[in-house]
């Protein structure tokens, strides 16, 4: 195995381990918050979050993703690059927090919604120059710390989250236990930055790396606001159109498939540089590591959806009898996963690529099938409208994309030959998840359907042994490229 390939399975493995971590502390949390605030608080609080989530790509306008390619690609020049990002980000913080202000003023939002948004502004501005510089790791293939704080951070919000429960305090202070980890995880990075690749925060008002940084970033800018949009604005329209009853039972599902995606997050994590540097070097080996992330997304997603829907009752039931309504968005939601989970690497793909403005282009496709589907269903079927939007735009974004990254490389359609056996194993796990739902616990159905959907996955050949150890291997291999 090569040395890059080594460090893909090595920061994958670990960065997997970490989302894992965190999207369960995550959904702690979260159902703590649900079963205690109702689904009008829930609303409330998670619409702040999804404002601010829109507003943030304005501070980063793709500039993090640049860094991270330019960074992988000339390790040397990575104080140069840094600099030129911060005096682009600091002014776009600044007017980006007083637009966040000025909009929720305009639009009339309530006092505590108006709040919750300041609150989590602060956050957001915190979060985006964090983002930077763990863009500058991943720059030099290395997810270590990123890994380690991301569990850090997500354990701050559920002791804070706990304490302030505990005492009887409201969504005001949840939200400060969110800007307390925020704090911390920007702090941290500083201290990696300094301490770990010896680059200092020094913004560098140089107009031609500037200008570069700028062109550069515009395409991913432009997708970043389109994907935010997409992802977060049938949250806001629930909240406009059906209420915050409607958008906190919303947020059963939206958090359900956002934990889900740590898998793909993780893959292209460490996949986005390593295809950068064999668009350049290697394309065989460019289309060899497109479609094993393709494959192993297939394996992935597919039990998850079939599982999942299967099992959407038990699991609403957990958050209290007040979120009955989420079961069918959420098994609208689980159709959409394998689609979702493949628009991971078949974006990567592209922005390694220099196919930037096509993912773009895909994108805002996709947002503007949403804004319209959205405002057509959400009136007459609420959350359920919201959720079937998810499946047909995420569906068209795979088809969008595929389109386009078959032109790239050669063979990237070799994932497809191990496709049916992967939705033989996921049926197969299906039928035993079926028959067993209404006999036993839902954790102990969870379980029993993972070690089927293993074993048939052995039985059809879609993964061999081989493949168990590699994955084993990388975790106890030392890391090939540190800087």
């Amino acid at each position: 195995m090569s040395a890059r390939v080594t460090n893909i399975a090595r920061n994958t493995s670990y960065f997997t381990i970490a989302l894992i971590i965190q999207k369960l502390i995550s959904l702690t949390y979260f159902t703590l918050y649900a079963r205690v605030l109702g689904p009008a608080d829930l609303g409330k609080y998670y619409l702040a979050i999804s404002l601010t989530s829109i507003f943030s790509i304005f501070i980063d306008i793709g500039l993090s993703n640049v860094l991270t390619r330019e960074i992988a690609k000339h390790p040397d020049r990575a104080g140069n690059w840094l600099g030129a990002v911060l005096a682009i980000k600091i002014p776009l913080a600044i007017i980006t927090a007083l637009a966040v202000i000025l909009f929720v003023n305009i639009l009339g939002y309530p006092p505590l919604t108006k709040e919750l948004v300041y609150l989590s502004t602060i956050a957001m501005v915190l979060d985006s120059f964090t983002l930077t510089i763990y863009a500058c790791s991943r720059g030099f293939h290395n997810l270590k710390f990123e890994s380690i704080s991301s569990v850090i951070v997500q354990s701050i919000i559920l002791v804070v989250s706990l304490i302030v429960l505990h005492y009887g305090g409201g969504v005001r202070w949840l939200m400060l236990s969110l800007i307390l980890a925020s704090s911390f995880n920007f702090c941290y990075s500083l201290f990696i930055l300094w301490h770990h690749w010896h680059l200092a925060i020094r913004p560098l008002w140089h107009w031609p790396r500037l200008k570069r940084a700028i062109l550069l970033a515009m395409p991913f800018a432009g997708y970043g606001i389109f994907q935010r949009a997409y992802i977060y604005l049938d949250t806001v329209l629930l909240s406009k159109i059906s209420g915050d009853v409607a958008t906190g039972i919303y947020q059963i599902p939206f958090k359900i498939i956002n934990a889900l995606q740590f898998l793909p997050m993780a893959f292209v994590a460490s996949l986005y540089p390593a295809l950068s540097l064999y668009w350049q070097e290697n394309r065989e080996q460019l289309s060899t590591t497109f479609n094993r992330a393709m494959h192993y997304s297939a394996i992935i997603s597919l039990p998850l959806a079939i599982g999942g829907w299967l099992v959407a009752e038990p699991l609403v039931a957990i958050f209290s009898a007040s979120y009955t309504g989420a079961v069918w968005p959420l098994r609208f939601c689980l159709v959409a996963v394998p689609f979702m989970f493949l628009s991971y690497p078949i974006g990567s793909l592209l922005n390694a690529c220099d196919e930037q403005r096509a993912n773009t282009r895909n994108m805002f496709i996709v947002l503007i099938i949403s804004i319209i589907m959205n405002l057509l269903l959400i009136p007459p079927l609420g959350a359920v409208g919201a959720s079937i939007t998810v499946v047909v735009t995420n569906c068209l974004l795979v088809i969008l994309g595929l389109i386009k990254a078959r032109a790239i490389a050669p063979h990237l359609w070799r994932w497809l030959k191990q496709f049916g056996q992967t939705i033989l194993a996921s049926l197969l796990m299906g039928v035993i998840v079926w028959l067993l739902t209404p006999h036993l616990n839902v954790f102990l159905v969870v379980i029993i359907g993972a070690v089927v959907y293993g074993l048939a996955l052995l039985l059809t050949g879609s993964i061999t042994v081989a493949d168990v150890q590699s994955v084993m291997r990388s975790f106890r291999r030392r890391p090939v490229i540190n800087n």
